[in-house]
């Protein structure tokens, strides 16, 4: 299941990262649970500071990766599950698909 993060830096977590710009990307690096993936981290205009998308078995994987993540970066954290559109049809409609959405650069599709 994938998980959207939107996140917004703390003071401390934009000084980081004007010293390093990598410092996400090194924050993302550095979790490393079982089951879990990180899909992306992407910087983004608008009321959030980066956006990231990880791939977990459950909520209570992604809560966790997403508080160890948030501690890296210094920021908070907003976790949603993703659900993909094809989900929202009725399990007995025969137009359901059961492919997922369209995949992310970089990613092949299940």
């Amino acid at each position: 299941m994938q998980y959207i993060l939107l996140i917004r830096l703390s003071p401390e977590g934009i000084d980081a990262t004007l010293d390093n710009p990598r410092a996400p990307l090194e924050a993302e690096r550095s979790v490393s649970m079982p089951g879990v993936s990180a899909l992306g981290i992407y910087a983004v205009l608008g009321q959030y500071d980066f956006v990231a998308i990880i791939d977990a078995p459950d909520n209570d994987a992604a809560a966790r990766w997403s508080i160890a993540f948030s501690a890296r970066i210094r920021g908070e954290i907003t976790t949603m599950p993703a659900v993909p559109i094809s989900h929202l049809e009725g399990p007995g409609d025969p137009n359901r698909s059961m492919e997922s959405s369209e995949p992310l650069p970089g990613q092949t599709s299940n």
